[in-house]
């Protein structure tokens, strides 16, 4: 009898597992990850597969909890059938590797709890307010509050609590029990989501890639710049009394959240072109701390691609890597080539282009002030980097000297011989030293350093400080030198009104420009402009300055 029971369990969670729903949307030509109700609800799943397809992978899917139960009712046991039914769910949930590879659906599986519902009712020896409340209390959940997810639980846990009310037995109630548990386990995400206010409800339409055209879909990487950020989304936030009175430790925190994978917490809202396209722009986010990029870039890479995987499943055509994401994986090249279905940008050309823009109004604003450019000092701090040379470049000819600064000497020389032949009459110096910074009447910075570089003591009275660097390089006791004054680099105000859950730091209804240039690529379609890699095309920097400017994006300066 026992080893009858064990082997029926065995059966019901390999008629679970079976991925019947998951082989007909498949042959169907249908990526059943990119249209699960995991991630863009029933009603969009209706929109982009039919009813019909959805309506027989959804039978497929309650078949599978019925039979499950079913088989197993053949013992006379109703305590078998409750634990067959958890048999069936945590198959359908954790389903072997081999039957799906490295990638398995990410279902809510709740089609499959209806189907043993059904079977616990008809013959499972259960009574039938047993197996019909529950459904009443998420009917009743859904209505009033249009989470899926949370009346799911609901209804669970009005299950468990019958169960553990009934006279089942032990075995019977930690099963229910454990269909509580594997479910909360599963929807912790929507939880998430929940609570961050940026999970759909039911009935609610979710944008998705190419379903309007007056409407395009993106999603941006973030991440915390300090730990103070991580409490922003409400998720975590929970956790900062117990880390301000030692409950929780720092160190705690951050192991946490190098084990989590990649999460949407938000969403811009209010984006629209000046040609009337809708630009929906989903917040993603690993909340790894900048010191692990630096430290671990096989796990910022790896998490970087598990960013690119959920965009692609949120209905994302286009995924922007911000701050140290836009320089893990190569540059995002490793990353576009582990998920080549959707365009990845790291931002760099139109970054590049609102520094072009920029720089000609800094040092004419610079010259109102009564000072004479071809007299000035300028400090270049990163010129090691693309984009900090680049600003040499620009304003070498029009100022008397250039001081560069970076980390190797060897690669710094090189680019002063560059300078110089462009710039004859310019004095041009090379040094890892910032105290050199001293005599330098302009600063420009672009570094990908995770804390300030520039202090007071680099910086002279009445110098002008123009900071690219994310997060900044520039101290904010700087600001109490006398008649300094730092302006941030690579802003950019999106058209028609942006407000956004999420506080990016940049200012009031302002974005970084790489994220800006994630939404230009959508807009425009010409997802070749993409950037990867450390080179960046000039063409392709004219081209989005001039995209920008006729949609409607503004350079904040």
């Amino acid at each position: 009898m026992a080893f009858l029971s064990v082997l029926l369990l065995g059966i019901a969670f390999g008629v679970g597992s079976l991925p019947l729903g998951h082989w007909l949307l498949s042959r169907m030509g249908v990526n059943p990850r990119v249209n699960s109700a995991y991630n863009l609800g029933v009603e969009n799943v209706l929109r982009r597969v039919g009813p019909g397809l959805a309506t027989a992978s959804a039978t497929l899917d309650f078949a599978k909890g019925f039979l499950a139960v079913l088989m197993s009712s053949s013992l006379g046991s109703p305590k078998l059938c409750v634990l067959a039914a958890l048999a069936a769910y945590l198959g359908h949930l954790n389903p072997p590797r081999f039957l799906y590879g490295d990638m398995p659906p990410r279902g809510r599986g709740n089609l499959v709890l209806l189907g043993v519902l059904a079977g616990l009712s008809v013959a499972g020896g259960v009574s039938l307010w047993l197996t019909v409340l529950p459904v009443v209390v998420y009917a009743g959940a859904l209505g009033f509050w249009g989470y899926i997810s949370g009346a799911t639980l609901l209804g669970l846990l009005a299950f468990t609590a019958l169960v553990a009310l009934s006279p089942l037995g032990i075995p019977a109630k930690l099963a229910a029990l454990g269909l509580l548990v594997a479910a909360a386990w599963r929807f912790k995400e929507n939880l998430g989501r929940i609570l961050d206010g940026t999970e759909p409800r039911f009935g609610e339409d979710v944008p998705v890639a190419g379903k309007r055209a007056d409407e395009v879909v993106t999603a941006f990487m973030i991440h915390p710049m300090t730990l103070e950020n991580f409490w922003q989304s409400r998720r975590f936030s929970w956790m900062k009394p117990l880390v301000e009175r030692g409950v929780l430790s720092e160190r705690s925190v951050r192991q946490m959240a190098e084990n989590l994978r990649p999460m949407k917490v938000g969403e811009l809202h209010g984006i629209r072109t000046v040609e009337g396209k809708d630009i929906r722009c989903y917040l993603l986010s690993s909340p790894l701390l900048p010191d692990v990029f630096r430290d671990q870039p096989e796990l910022a890479t790896r998490r970087a691609i598990e960013g690119a995987r959920l965009a692609q499943e949120l209905g994302a055509e286009v995924f922007g890597l911000g701050a140290f994401w836009s320089v893990v994986g190569n540059k995002g090249v490793d990353v576009q080539a582990a998920v080549p279905d959707i365009t990845i940008t790291n931002g760099g050309a139109y970054t590049s282009g609102t520094i072009k823009a920029a720089i000609p109004g800094i040092l004419e604003h610079f010259q109102q002030t009564g000072r004479d450019l071809r007299q000035a000092t300028a400090g270049i701090v990163g010129a090691n980097g693309v984009v900090a040379f680049g600003i040499a470049r620009t304003i070498a000819p029009q100022v008397g000297k250039v001081i560069l600064i970076g980390r190797d000497m060897e690669r710094l020389e090189r680019s002063a011989a560059t300078l110089r032949r462009a710039a004859r009459e310019t004095e041009i110096v090379t040094t890892t030293s910032y105290d050199s910074l001293r005599e330098a009447d302009l600063i420009f910075s672009a570094t990908s350093d995770p804390n300030p570089v520039i202090f007071p003591q680099h910086v002279k009275p009445g110098a002008w400080i123009f900071d690219e660097g994310r997060p900044a390089d520039v101290a904010e006791s700087v600001l109490e030198v006398p008649g300094v004054r730092v302006i941030p680099g690579g802003v950019v105000r999106p058209p028609g009104g942006m407000t956004s859950n999420i506080d990016l730091q940049f200012g009031e209804g302002a974005v970084p420009a790489c994220l800006a240039e994630t939404l230009i690529i959508a807009a425009t379609g010409e997802h070749g402009r993409k950037s990867l890699g450390p080179q960046t095309l000039t063409e392709n920097i004219n081209f989005f300055v001039e995209e920008a400017d006729r949609l409607g994006f503004q350079v904040v300066d």
